[in-house]
């Protein structure tokens, strides 16, 4: 399955339009990972636990979306789209959403 953010792959025409396909993962950090931000967060520097939380969510939200695009038999997804978002109290949960156009090249 090629995943691509461009609305098209270069040298390989899209023969059909599948539709739209989507992913969406709501993903909680715990209570560990977010005294471990807020140490970062006070003394500087990256949040490694945080960052896996977010690679977490995206790569899940990402195979959903592919193979939602496999179920309608695409081979390709084009134009996709990443969206990032907190939700919950005090922005405790992360929410990623993908989107894109399942097509067959």
């Amino acid at each position: 399955m090629i995943l691509s953010t461009t609305p098209q792959i270069e040298g390989r025409p899209i023969r059909e339009y599948k539709g739209v396909v989507t992913g969406e993962v709501i993903i909680g950090a715990n209570v560990l990972k977010d005294f471990m931000a807020g140490l970062t967060d006070f003394f500087g520097g990256r949040s490694g636990s945080y960052e896996k939380v977010l690679i977490e969510a995206k790569d899940s939200s990402m195979q959903e979306m592919m193979q939602r695009a496999q179920a309608l038999g695409a081979n390709a997804v084009v134009g996709i789209d990443i969206d990032y978002e907190t939700i919950g109290a005090n922005g405790s949960m992360l929410m990623v959403a993908t989107s894109g156009t399942a097509v067959v090249i």
